[in-house]
């Protein structure tokens, strides 16, 4: 239905807000099924970049599943960097580094973090207090890879003061030990 919507658009005039919401319910479908091959052929289809950017941004803002979250963002971020606000592209940079790091976390669990997805700084520090330690080890390493040459709200230093807050807060004892005596 939705390809022939598109055939009756290259026939007709539609006005800009249909056309929007026609090409954006339709990326909406493709990456609920999953084919991100299809999503992305129907975003290269679109020959107006100001349409094709509000498409992109308002499916993005669906809150869709990983995956969905993961291509947007990415595609946003090396086809529209210019045009974000700077704020912008840091939320989109925030959410494309924060579902990189739930595809690391095991599958089941990444559903209890998604709603952190656009927060990884956040995600990491939720993950230490759950004592995911293991976890932890490998969200850092790909935060850390992913950060290299980006500004995106925090850095690796911010990184690295989070887990010393944690290690330091691991090491506290709230009691003191005593001495026995024979």
């Amino acid at each position: 239905d939705y390809e022939l919507c598109e055939e009756w658009g290259h026939l007709y005039p539609i006005p800009r807000e249909d056309l929007i919401n026609l090409h954006r319910e339709h990326l909406l479908y493709l990456l609920e099924i999953g084919d991100a091959e299809k999503a992305l052929q129907l975003l290269q289809r679109i020959e107006d970049p100001g349409v094709c950017l509000a498409i992109s941004e308002q499916s993005l803002d669906q809150h869709l599943n990983l995956a969905a979250s993961h291509f947007l963002a990415d595609y946003l971020t090396a086809h529209f960097y210019a045009s974000l606000t700077t704020a912008r592209r840091n939320e989109i940079q925030a959410l494309y580094i924060g579902s990189k790091v739930l595809l690391t976390l095991p599958e089941l669990s990444r559903v209890n973090y998604f709603h952190l997805s656009s927060r990884p700084l956040l995600m990491l520090e939720q993950l230490l207090m759950n004592m995911k330690v293991d976890w932890v080890a490998v969200a850092v390493q790909t935060l850390q890879q992913l950060l290299a040459g980006q500004e995106i709200g925090f850095t690796v230093e911010d990184i690295d003061n989070l887990l010393s807050k944690y290690a330091e807060k691991a090491l506290n004892f709230p009691f003191t030990l005593k001495e026995k005596r024979s």
